[in-house]
């Protein structure tokens, strides 16, 4: 299984990254052996995840994570976003 996911860092910041093995990667991000960005905002927090059977649409997803808004990315943490073609379009 492929994952897209997003954590909360202790500056309040978000980090989009994408995984094989969801358990794992947060392990590695809060141990300081993940990311550059998340080793100096630890620890940090999962709050939203994606699930994928196909590793190319869980790049595609991320890539299109990664490009909205931080407003958006809490929308989207909260459930306002609609992804029926794998997009993020604000759901009304």
């Amino acid at each position: 299984m492929n994952y897209v996911y997003l954590l909360r860092c202790a500056d309040d910041t978000l980090y989009c990254g994408w995984t094989t093995d969801l358990a794992a990667r947060l392990e590695a991000h809060n141990s300081g052996k993940g990311a550059k960005y998340t080793r100096a905002r630890r620890p940090v927090k999962l709050v939203y995840s994606e699930e994928y059977e196909d590793r190319h649409e869980a790049l595609s997803r991320e890539w299109h994570i990664k490009r909205l808004s931080r407003q958006e990315k809490l929308a989207l943490i909260a459930g306002a976003f609609s992804r029926p073609d794998g997009t993020a379009q604000l759901s009304e």
